[in-house]
């Protein structure tokens, strides 16, 4: 019969661990606290307790170590105090820093401690992809400011004798390239002392803070977009970077050549430009006509906001579209979503709510069909960064909750733009108001205002005659001195076109979409009027007929059949 291979260690010096080849016990290492799979040495009379990895307990009882080469190192177990009845005495390791139930290599003069993992962790001289230089180790506990995510520590760094360079062990498994959900190119990890001067500024376009330009960011060259380190790992989309095309080949979405209509008809204009005169949109069954002439109190299909020329139109269905909105491509990014958007119109008597604005809208939406993400065309033309004539400083769209109010309305929404300079925030209501607009019969334009118009102290809207907050924006027509709410200038529900007429199953005569009134007739379906618990009081239904009023979502909830 083989006689076994024995071994005889300190940790157990009345009986030798015997030798297994392949142990699949499972049971935790006294030397590394780790489960043991495959060779090992345990001790068979006391019943297979004393389980060590082979490597474990044939390392050696004393060393000289590189970060502690002044004296030898001795193993120790702070298990054998405790297994003796005596108070179990754990070390902190130098190099780790932490207190474990493992074997350690101790210096006792020096009070040095290594767990046997660490002092096996003996990391070479390595060459990373964003510096120019070798980076070697330091073994030596030193207090440092790392060169790449710029977080002062102690620890045992890296360092580059020529350049002064010092970074963290954990910081060269930042990535060189990472794709981020609020950006369509790879974002490339830019050592900023190499490629930047000191005095650029950047603003991390996912938490809207500051990026310290003197250490290591994420950015992409193409479109000036910066993130720090840890925001851009923290929303990085995970993709196989070998198959994700970028570098110039990338699809750009904004400029998708696929075109959403057909040209009918061209028309010549001075200098022998031609403009399509007549198009079939695939938004709308009729061809569409090229107008030059003003139309008042109309809205744009697409957008909805005022009609002006030059603009498409079906006179017979009172159907509008700027020649902008006939032109939106019919796929782009946006940064609030990792999808590419389709560009979709409302189907008849349908309508959404933006993700950005929140605001219904029956007019045109770019929509994710995976996500039911849904924005409305004008939030859907704001980018990550904003420059408002409203504020001084440019503002960054934040891609994390904040808890900042809008500083011109007083909601808090989310998302939101962040200036990087002062606290001022935006939302996408406020940001996507018209700098300009009519009211009813009012003989002048309204102009968005940002600061009071006088200094009286007193502030009231002159159409509602309430009190308003002088820091908060309004409109005001300066040639009347006439200051309105927003509110009140474009209504509750500005993203929505009223008087459309549509067909339902509840009546058998067209009904038309009409907007809030204050005597709120009763609905003859339901009989009830709509009042602030109905999720939708500015759809109710009008029949040319018979006047009869239907409240369409609350008499949906009610059991009446209604095709929306």
């Amino acid at each position: 019969m083989e006689q076994q291979q024995q071994l005889l260690h300190f940790i157990h010096p009345k009986h030798p661990l015997v030798f297994n080849p392949d142990d699949r016990s499972g049971r935790s290492c006294w030397g590394c606290d780790e489960r043991v799979y495959g060779p090992s040495y345990s001790c068979k009379e006391c019943g297979g307790i004393w389980v060590h990895h082979k490597s474990c307990a044939e390392l050696p009882l004393g060393l000289h170590h590189p970060l502690h080469p002044i004296h030898p190192l001795t193993l120790f177990s702070p298990l054998l105090w405790a297994y003796n009845g005596e108070d179990k005495q754990l070390y902190k390791c130098e190099l780790c820093n932490e207190d474990r139930e493992e074997y350690t290599y101790r210096c006792s003069r020096c009070d040095f401690n290594l767990h046997i993992t660490c002092a096996s962790l003996a990391p070479t001289t390595m060459e990373p992809e964003f510096h120019h230089h070798p980076l070697t180790p330091v073994w030596k506990w030193i207090t440092f400011t790392c060169d790449l995510c710029g977080i002062e520590d102690k620890g045992m760094p890296y360092s580059c004798n020529p350049c002064g360079f010092w970074i963290h062990r954990r910081c060269p498994l930042f990535p060189r390239k990472v794709k981020v959900v609020h950006h369509k190119h790879l974002l490339h990890l830019t050592h900023s002392s190499l490629e930047f001067h000191q005095s650029d500024s950047r603003f991390c376009q996912i938490c809207g803070q500051e990026v310290d330009t003197c250490y290591g960011f994420y950015y992409c060259s193409r479109c000036d977009f910066a993130a720090h380190l840890n925001c851009a790992m923290g929303n990085k989309e995970n993709i196989n970077l070998q198959e994700f095309k970028d570098e110039g080949e990338v699809l750009e979405l904004s400029e998708s050549i696929d075109s959403t209509y057909k040209v009918k008809k061209y028309n010549k204009r001075e200098g022998g430009i031609q403009i399509a005169a007549e198009i079939k949109h695939f938004s709308h069954e009729h061809d569409l006509m090229l107008t030059e002439q003003l139309l008042n109190n109309q809205k744009c299909d697409g957008c909805v906001r005022a009609i002006l020329p030059p603009f498409y139109s079906c006179v017979k269905c009172s159907f509008f579209l700027h020649e902008s909105c006939a032109n939106l491509p019919k796929k782009k990014q946006h940064p609030l979503h990792q999808h590419p958007l389709s560009l979709l119109p409302m189907k008849p008597s349908k309508d959404f709510r933006c993700y950005a604005c929140h605001c219904r809208c029956n007019g045109f939406t770019y929509w994710c069909e995976t996500c039911r993400f849904r924005l409305d065309v004008q939030c859907s033309m704001i980018s990550e960064i904003l420059i408002h004539p409203g504020h001084d400083h440019r503002l960054i769209l934040s891609s994390v909750e904040s808890s900042q109010n809008c500083s011109c309305c007083d909601s808090r929404t989310y998302p939101i733009f962040c200036c990087t300079t002062c606290a001022f925030a935006l939302d996408f209501r406020c940001a996507t108001l018209p700098h300009s607009t009519r009211y009813k019969q009012h003989e002048h334009p309204f102009a968005l205002s940002y600061r009071a118009e006088d200094n009286s102290g007193k502030y009231y809207c002159d159409i509602c005659e309430e009190e308003r907050d002088s820091k908060y924006w309004f409109y005001y027509c300066e040639d009347c001195s006439y200051p309105a709410h927003p509110t009140c200038i474009i209504g509750k529900h500005p993203n929505y076109k009223f008087g459309g007429t549509y067909k339902f199953n509840c009546h058998s005569h067209p009904l038309t979409f009409i907007e809030e009134t204050k005597d709120r007739p009763r609905c003859n379906e339901c009989n009830d009027s709509c009042e602030r618990e109905c999720l939708d009081p500015f759809e109710k239904l009008e029949c040319e007929a018979f006047d009869i009023f239907v409240n369409e979502v609350l008499c949906v909830g009610k059991g009446v059949h209604i095709h929306v």
